[in-house]
């Protein structure tokens, strides 16, 4: 059978003998991402549920699409080799995507899509049978992007390869199918934008008014996202509490992942998760929605937490408990983002100080490997014990020379540790904040310009280069002032708030834990060589502070 005839016969519903696929596609596009909690791919129909119907074609599921596809390839002769899944799929939504030059681009990303289409271009489905042709429920299951259209029409056209729907509302087989393709295409991508549309204003409405909105509960409160969980806003409270009193991030995820705590997707803690928890202006009771900006100089879009204000200009307050205080919280977002470059300890080593200590014999600098001493070799020493020492030259290492004890260094160490974080314990407690910010007038002038100058604007007093000139120069001196008033609250809340008993509390920590401590504090800990005998290990040891470190206080 030739490929025209292929085309022909399926213009007039002929599919004797031909093999086809069916496309099924569970839309997204009347929803709209939540912007207390981005909603993850999930089962099929796990949209529907989330978002509700909007049309009569909507509420068809996948699998109706699936059996009404393959009733009509049977009715009509074809057999059916290949069913292509789209679940919880938008055909309309644009995602950030980077080309190999580095340039980025907005496009509609479906890979099921795309790749069937490539399986007609070859004529091949993905288990080798041969394919002829592709059939969905209707136009708008196939897309509503008019560049996937303009892919389905190369395929029918340069391949000869029939795309057609079972309502006989999608014709690529004609040009005037095509034409009306196009429009009925064009007029489904604007229904979604004007229900997104839709969908924004909903939103907006509900952040004015501090009611939480759809997505999964967030960690710390029940189902109703109000009220809270005991349990996990007594973790979350310690987490906020503790990252105040100089504790890492990751010494909290990692004792919550050893106990089973979970997020409310059911998936294990890291430090980007909690820190996004802990950023989220939810935690001290204000109504907040996650702002995405696009930065075109290096193309990344950038994410972040905004505090929603109500129409006098002040921060809407949600309608559930709050877990720390505002003060406590604006403190706790200047620490996360003064701690952001410091090693977190999630690792598999099994030894204290591999990766913290380095040789520095002859500048070699190489980190130390433990290494655990042969029983035959053992007498007199306790059972599993071992050294830290530079690998050997086929290994990247110098050779040796600086091996030292491994108990005899994790003591060390750790007294260096915890010695530092007491001395900067104490420098939090003894350094008297002032009563009062100076410069709480100054910040709101700042402000008031920045709004004369958006009127200003809007009524074309200024010209736009003069506008964002004084726009760029008044928001770097608010960001300037907000961080410096922050400073002011993390010191106030250091100073009444109690320091984690790091001394008393060590052995209680796990590995992962004590790493973490180790890495937020030193970037590394040079060994020099043995110099005589039984000299203390701590003689050989030149630790360097990380600068952030020093400076937490």
């Amino acid at each position: 059978m030739s490929d025209d005839d292929l085309v022909s016969r399926a213009q007039w519903g002929d599919l004797q003998g031909q093999n086809w696929a069916v496309l099924v596609r569970l839309s997204t596009d009347e929803g709209e991402d939540d912007e207390e909690s981005a909603a993850e791919p999930g089962a099929l129909g796990e949209a529907a549920q989330r978002r509700g119907p909007m049309t009569g074609r909507d509420i068809k599921s996948t699998s109706e699409q699936e059996r009404d596809g393959r009733d009509f390839i049977d009715r009509h002769g074809g057999r059916c080799v290949h069913v292509y899944y789209e679940p919880d799929t938008s055909a309309w939504r644009k995602k950030r995507v980077r080309l190999p030059d580095g340039r980025v681009i907005y496009r509609v990303v479906r890979p099921v899509f795309e790749g069937a289409l490539e399986d007609l271009k070859e004529g091949r489905a993905p288990k080798g049978e041969r394919l002829d042709g592709l059939i969905v429920y209707d136009v708008d299951r196939l897309t509503r992007d008019n560049r996937h259209l303009e892919d389905a029409i190369d395929v029918v056209e340069r391949y000869r390869r029939p795309i057609i729907d079972i309502n006989g509302s999608l014709d690529l087989l004609t040009e005037n199918g095509r034409a009306t393709a196009r429009v009925v295409v064009a007029m489904s991508n604007k229904q979604s934008a004007d229900t997104a549309r839709r969908v924004r204003r909903k939103h907006r409405a509900l952040e004015r008014e501090g009611i939480p909105t759809g997505g999964a509960r967030p960690f710390g409160w029940a189902e109703d996202k109000r009220t809270l969980h005991v349990s996990e806003a007594k973790l979350l409270r310690e987490a906020a509490l503790g990252v105040l009193g100089g504790a890492p991030i990751r010494a909290f995820t990692t004792r919550w992942n050893e106990q089973g705590v979970m997020t409310p997707r059911g998936n294990r803690w890291s430090t980007t998760k909690l820190k996004t928890v802990l950023r989220n202006p939810r935690i001290c009771g204000l109504r907040s929605r996650k702002s995405r900006e696009f930065n075109p100089a290096t193309g990344s879009e950038n994410e972040r937490w905004e505090i929603v204000y109500d129409d006098k200009g002040q921060p809407v307050r949600g309608q559930w408990q709050r877990i720390i205080t505002d003060v406590q919280w604006k403190a706790l977002l200047e620490v996360i983002g003064e701690n952001m470059s410091p090693g977190t300890g999630h690792n598999t080593r099994k030894y204290l100080l591999t990766g913290t200590l380095r040789c520095d014999k002859d500048e070699c600098g190489t980190p130390h490997r433990a290494y655990k001493v042969p029983a035959s070799r053992a007498t007199g020493k306790p059972e599993g014990f071992f050294y830290y020492g530079c690998p050997d030259k086929g290994q990247g290492g110098c050779g040796g020379g600086t091996k030292i004890p491994g108990p005899d260094a994790d003591r060390a160490v750790t007294e260096l540790v915890i010695a530092k974080y007491e001395e900067e314990a104490a420098a939090r407690q003894a350094q008297a904040a002032p009563k009062e910010w100076g410069r709480e007038e100054e910040l709101v002038r700042v402000r008031e310009d920045i709004e004369e100058a958006k009127e200003a604007r809007r009524l074309r007093i200024l010209s736009k280069e003069r506008y964002f000139a004084m726009l760029q120069e008044l928001t770097s001196r608010e960001r300037q002032l907000v961080r410096d008033r922050n400073r002011w609250i993390k010191h106030q809340v250091a100073a009444m708030g109690k320091p984690v008993d790091l001394r008393s509390e060590w052995h209680d920590l796990t590995l992962s834990e004590k790493r973490a401590y180790i890495e937020q504090t030193l970037t590394a800990v040079l060994v020099a060589p043995a110099v005589g005998r039984r000299k203390p290990v701590h003689t050989r040891l030149t630790p360097l502070f990380r600068e952030e470190s020093a400076q937490r206080g």
